[in-house]
């Protein structure tokens, strides 16, 4: 029985391992995005995206043809409930993939990150607004200092920082959404990017038949990146599914302040962008609420483990 114990630990710790790898790689790729996203900055966001989604297909088909999974697909495609689930939250992701490119290509790559390092707590916001679930008075505080950066940014630029609050919203919507696709993330993606690809395809066909595209009527350089939107845009978050899956919540949640950490540097050192500060009070604000979601994580991780091993006591 020992033996099966520690056997079965063994599995835990490699299969947690390589969930870490997974995630980190999807995390680091992610946080590298910005660069290339400034070598197609010249191109239109609404082409970018088109090509993102278009160039996808094909990839996350190949790693269903490889996992098995084209059954589950099938199936899915049959169901007129998946499918209008899936085209919505296409349209969001897409919605988060146009900002963040647009963002980027006018340098205003700091507010994608505070966009970013804002989702968690807006995830949190929305479970207790629209699941009932009731927050621990660490996670409320985090909320508010959210809350308190966001208006602070408002009455200094005289507006909301729409780019942060889009990309935060539509990407915790998303989160918030997908969890109703019964299909698992490859699955998912593989049917948001084929939904999407359609009316992706017609509007760079139209591009290319007015001669505004960049894919067939511009020189090496630009074809080679459009073609690089695929796997750009699959691998990292193919990446984070097999990851999600082998590692716990409380994990993931810390590991998903790599990628706006990796955006915020490169915005501030390499891409040069304007930092003033009242840009770095609400960001302090926001790092504080952020501990505290991670706090209140670890706090409820091992209240639940405690309860898991209260029965054996």
């Amino acid at each position: 029985m020992a033996e099966t114990d520690i056997g079965e630990e063994a599995q835990a710790a490699q299969g947690a391992l390589r969930g870490f790898g997974f995630a980190f790689m999807a995390y680091f790729f992610w946080g590298l995005m910005p660069f290339f996203m400034k070598a197609v900055a010249h191109m239109p966001a609404a082409e970018v995206v088109a090509h993102r989604v278009v160039w996808s297909v094909p990839l996350a088909g190949v790693v269903l043809m490889v996992l098995g999974r084209t059954a589950d697909v099938a199936a899915a495609l049959r169901s007129p409930r998946t499918l209008v689930m899936a085209a919505i939250t296409a349209t969001v992701i897409s919605i988060n993939w146009g900002t963040y490119v647009w963002a980027i290509s006018v340098d205003r790559t700091v507010e994608t990150a505070l966009g970013y390092y804002i989702n968690p707590l807006v995830s949190i916001g929305l479970a207790a607004l629209f699941l009932g679930e009731k927050l621990t008075r660490m996670q409320m505080a985090a909320v508010g200092l959210a809350i308190i950066a966001v208006v602070i940014l408002t009455v200094n630029a005289g507006g909301l920082p729409w780019v942060s609050l889009v990309l935060a919203l539509a990407f915790a919507i998303y989160g918030f959404l997908r969890k109703t696709l019964p299909i698992g993330p490859s699955q998912g993606f593989f049917l948001e990017v084929l939904l999407m690809a359609i009316p992706a395809l017609g509007y760079i066909l139209w591009l290319e038949g007015t001669g505004q595209g960049h894919f067939f009527t511009s020189d090496t350089s630009d074809i080679l990146l459009l073609l690089a939107c695929g796997p750009i845009t699959a691998v990292p978050l193919l990446l984070y599914g097999f990851g999600a899956k082998l590692l716990r919540y409380s994990t993931i949640g810390i590991m998903q302040y790599i990628a706006p950490t990796m955006i915020f540097l490169i915005a501030v050192f390499i891409f040069a962008e304007p930092f003033d500060t009242v840009r770095a009070i609400a960001f302090v604000l926001i790092w504080a609420g952020l501990a505290l979601y991670t706090l209140s994580m670890f706090q409820e991780s091992r209240k639940a483990k405690a309860a898991a091993a209260a029965p054996l006591r």
